[in-house]
């Protein structure tokens, strides 16, 4: 049976969601490198959880992998990022990707993440800078780094909150160039067609942001389609 994370995982360079997917991948795989070196095997939660796309990053890693989520079969709990059906300071890992934008009230939702997470832990969770609009059943929020920045501080007790962007300007300006490819090749019923352009599209921004730290820097001027965020108790 094919898996459906891998895609996720290994995102194709022909995708108009590559800006976002590749770099949210690596930065989670170099994460749980990090949790490998702990002395102690951690517990995951992993809010919003769909289909676990990341979960063989974690494999051997953690010694429990919990998803939470509603209306899915694939969960161990059910719930919303705004109510988690955990336990206080429960868990040492909160991953929370792709969620908080879809979330009703995310100042909530990061006060429930704040909640379950353990002294000594680390709630790592992403989301938009800019995306289309992509009901998943609803869709509500954008930010800028500066924004999610004070969304955490405000929002719980964190002894640090760092928050970059994945992909850089190119990439991200690159990533609406090809989405407006791809919904044109997809009307045309000519979308397999779209592949090269937007290869070429993906490719090109993401060696235009290597060759400026400004362009990967948030700042005046900078856009970008994705951030992750680290906040530690």
């Amino acid at each position: 049976m094919a898996d459906p994370g891998e895609a996720r995982r290994h995102p194709d360079v022909g995708s108009r969601t590559y800006a976002v997917r590749k770099p949210l991948a690596e930065w989670l795989r170099r994460e749980a490198e990090v949790a490998s070196r702990r002395p102690q095997r951690p517990r995951l939660l992993d809010v919003g959880c769909g289909i676990k796309p990341y979960a063989p990053f974690w494999k051997g890693v953690v010694s429990e992998y919990v998803g939470v989520d509603i209306a899915n079969p694939g969960a161990e709990l059910e719930g919303t990022v705004e109510q988690i059906p955990a336990a206080d300071a429960s868990f040492d890992l909160v991953v929370c990707t792709q969620t908080l934008e879809h979330a009703a009230d995310p100042a909530r939702a990061v006060r429930e993440l704040r909640r379950v997470v353990a002294p000594g832990g680390r709630v790592l969770a992403s989301t938009h800078g800019v995306q289309v609009y992509h009901p998943d059943p609803d869709d509500y929020w954008r930010w800028t780094h500066a924004g999610l920045e004070r969304l955490f501080r405000e929002n719980g007790s964190w002894s640090a909150v760092t928050v970059e962007p994945g992909a850089g300007t190119a990439a991200t300006i690159g990533m609406l160039v090809a989405t407006l490819i791809w919904f044109l090749a997809k009307r045309a019923r000519v979308r397999p067609l779209a592949w090269p352009f937007i290869a070429g599209i993906n490719l090109a921004g993401g060696g235009l942001d290597r060759l400026s730290t400004r362009l990967r820097t948030p700042g005046p001027g900078t856009i970008f389609a994705n951030y992750h965020v680290v906040a530690e108790p």
